[in-house]
């Protein structure tokens, strides 16, 4: 593919962004100017970043070659342009992540043919960066490290798909089961989580929410489940939980324990003898569904159930 040179200016930051292999490509010192930070604190980010294991340094950068100089100059994508962004947390970074992601999808749209579920996954990738954009300033940067790999680790379903298209693998399908998670069993399982002690509030119901959360996911419509498999049952489980606000305190905390009960009871928490989910994404997760809007919950439940069913 033919290298592009495209311009992206705000508030005084101008620069010239090159655009190869669907992705945006910036150096060092641009991203210094970009994100109003020296460039030895960009470097510094950018060695933590392959050191702790969030990008692969082989895939996410490229040398070019600069006439009149036996020095090449590195090249870095949008994937390690992102994670700096949040680690410096600038306003210019998600200013631009939301320019860069629009840049991407108007490319893909015209100079490729590109089917209509590969469409969608780009589009939802770019509805989750515009969530975690809005918790940037209320999260560590732990935090925010687990939000990009969980939102690194959706995007992969591109891949996945990819692979669909030709018939290089069968397209996954959820698991079905006719038992019932009960209201007293979780009850039971709340009532020996240690925060009890902390607060006089903590799992206080709201009207028995859980109890009208539990039949809304075993629900049917015409002698069919609403949410046919396991997997969309506990997505949309975890969901209603934290957005439903079901009790006075503690909805995420007792959301994401009521959630691990709910895939072991099904026999799903674990895929050769791993978690499907670690605690820190299941916290980023949980992060991810509160921030969210009403209206984006199509891409939350198909964030968690791309975790579930990969």
């Amino acid at each position: 593919m033919k290298n592009e040179i495209i311009l992206f200016e705000n508030q005084g930051v101008k620069l010239e962004v090159n655009m190869d292999e669907d992705t945006v490509w910036l150096t060092q010192d641009q991203m210094s100017s970009l994100f109003e930070r020296d460039i030895s604190v960009i470097s510094r980010h950018i060695k933590n970043i392959i050191k702790e294991g969030e990008i692969d340094e082989e895939s996410n950068l490229q040398k070019m070659q600069i006439p009149n100089s036996d020095k090449p100059i590195i090249l870095y994508n949008l994937d390690v342009i992102i994670s700096v962004g949040y680690r410096v947390k600038s306003k210019n970074g998600i200013i631009f992540r939301k320019w860069a992601t629009k840049v991407l999808k108007d490319h893909l749209i015209k100079g490729y043919s590109v089917n209509e579920e590969r469409l969608k996954y780009f589009e939802k990738t770019i509805q989750l960066i515009d969530i975690a954009s809005r918790i940037e300033d209320e999260i560590t940067g732990e935090e925010a490290k687990e939000v990009i790999k969980v939102i690194n680790s959706y995007s992969s379903a591109l891949d996945l798909l990819d692979d669909y298209d030709h018939r290089k693998v069968v397209k996954p399908k959820g698991t079905k089961s006719n038992d019932m998670i009960t209201y007293e069993n979780c009850l039971d399982i709340i009532s020996l989580l240690k925060f009890n002690n902390d607060s006089d509030i903590f799992a206080l119901e709201r009207n028995q929410g859980l109890k009208s959360i539990i039949n809304n996911i075993y629900q049917t419509f015409g002698g069919e489940d609403v949410y046919p498999t396991i997997e969309e049952k506990a997505s949309n489980f975890l969901y209603l939980i934290i957005k439903n606000h079901t009790f006075i305190d503690g909805n995420k905390r007792i959301g994401a324990t009521l959630f691990i009960y709910f895939l072991e009871y099904y026999n799903i928490l674990l895929k050769n003898n791993k978690r499907v989910l670690d605690n820190n994404t299941l916290v980023a997760l949980t992060l991810l569904i509160a921030q969210s809007n009403p209206k984006e919950k199509g891409i939350i439940i198909d964030l968690v159930m791309n975790f579930l069913i990969k």
